[in-house]
């Protein structure tokens, strides 16, 4: 029903795995048009990678990233991670190329990333399945097909996962077909007219 309205969704923003797992950190609490501007400032620092991040000092980190928000907390946490791939794991391509399980304990253990970000990074940078749960997806899960609104991130996700097959691209486009939902349908105040999930949508 979905990619019938919508078409294939050509997401994440990235244009190498290193910017994927930049703009993964930078983009939470925070919108895409601020992480886009930061983006932007480290491309034009020649700093877009791991590697760049690995070697720049904290306060001049902190200057590029401004318009990301919270660039203090996020320039440490940058570094930390940064610091970590390269000196423990001898490269972002190495980290990303251990079993997705080792690559989920790996981010988990740095301060400040969750399992959304965690998976954001497994999927879309690491190329591999795992479903990314976001606002957007409990939001719909619960209206569209009456799940509990405070259901937990590893349960909703296992649940979606048992139900979804194929490769990873599906995955990234199923999650993308629900951000895109909840931007333009499923909002806080919901816009139902002419929704693409109306004839199942349990709320309605």
């Amino acid at each position: 029903m979905l990619r019938r309205r919508f078409g294939f969704q050509h997401w994440w923003p990235g244009e190498s795995t290193d910017e994927i797992v930049i703009g993964a950190v930078l983009t939470q609490q925070t919108s895409w048009k601020n992480v886009e501007k930061a983006l932007a400032n480290l491309k034009r620092e020649n700093a877009l990678s791991i590697n760049s991040i690995s070697r720049i000092g904290q306060r001049k980190l902190e200057r590029i990233i401004k318009p990301a928000g919270f660039y203090r907390q996020k320039a440490r946490r940058l570094r930390n991670i940064s610091a970590s791939m390269i000196g423990q794991y001898g490269s972002l391509d190495a980290f990303l190329h251990m079993k997705k399980t080792d690559i989920r304990k790996a981010l988990l253990e740095f301060d400040g990333i969750g399992n959304e970000t965690a998976d954001a990074i497994i999927l879309y940078a690491a190329d591999k399945r795992i479903f990314v749960i976001d606002a957007y997806t409990k939001r719909i899960i619960s209206r569209v097909y009456g799940f509990e609104k405070d259901i937990g991130y590893e349960e909703l996700q296992k649940t979606i996962s048992e139900n979804l097959k194929g490769r990873e691209w599906i995955y990234k486009d199923f999650h993308a077909q629900f951000v895109r939902l909840g931007k333009e349908f499923c909002r806080t105040k919901p816009f139902c007219e002419n929704c693409p999930l109306d004839e199942v949508c349990k709320s309605i």
